[in-house]
């Protein structure tokens, strides 16, 4: 995806001709709210002078509430049709514990994951698509993950605060309260 959005502009280390553009320094998911640290200033020559109307400028003033709308590869230069201002996108922040062993260790915000409930039984998750080996929540982003020595709480369960619509959530939480003795599996997307 990262090759087909610089397509008609070359990255430079420095030239005369280059324009400063904002691009992502780690890999980046949709939903995750922008800081200084999430990104690196890259010069790029456009073949065409148009072009650049695609991209933030590293030139210009970043605003503070910028939403990206889709993940975002590491290195990749960030084109205004990925972002968003937060207020505009109604997304909800949804803590949910899990077990040490239940969630990668590297697990950290701005990442897109995967989430899967898993019933004690097979029994316990009668009447409900838990069972069908399918993500409750999928391709969610980490909005929030304490590290792991200070996010775990008195069951040694690890906090994550994960980002996701109105809808999503509702389903969620109703998927929970049907499902007997349920615990979460999260798998991290690479």
């Amino acid at each position: 995806m990262a090759a087909s959005i610089v397509v008609g502009a070359l990255v430079l280390g420095t030239s005369d001709e280059t324009v400063p553009v904002w691009a992502a320094a780690d890999t980046l998911g949709a939903g995750h709210v922008l800081t200084a640290d999430d990104l690196a200033v890259r010069r790029v020559r456009f073949d065409d002078a148009d072009a650049t109307t695609i991209y933030l400028r590293a030139d210009r003033q970043l605003p503070a509430d910028l939403r990206l709308r889709h993940d975002v590869a590491a290195g990749e230069l960030l084109p205004r049709a990925a972002v968003e201002r937060t207020a505009s996108h109604d997304l909800r922040q949804v803590p949910i514990s899990v077990a040490p062993d239940q969630v990668p260790g590297a697990v950290g915000v701005g990442d897109v994951v995967d989430v899967y409930l898993r019933p004690a039984s097979r029994t316990a998750c009668t009447g409900t698509s838990v069972c069908d080996g399918l993500p409750v929540l999928d391709g969610v982003t980490v909005a929030d993950a304490p590290p792991a020595d200070a996010a775990f709480g008195a069951d040694g369960s690890r906090m994550l605060v994960l980002a996701m619509s109105p809808a999503e959530a509702e389903r969620f939480f109703r998927l929970i309260a049907t499902t007997d003795d349920a615990s979460l599996t999260v798998v991290g997307r690479s």
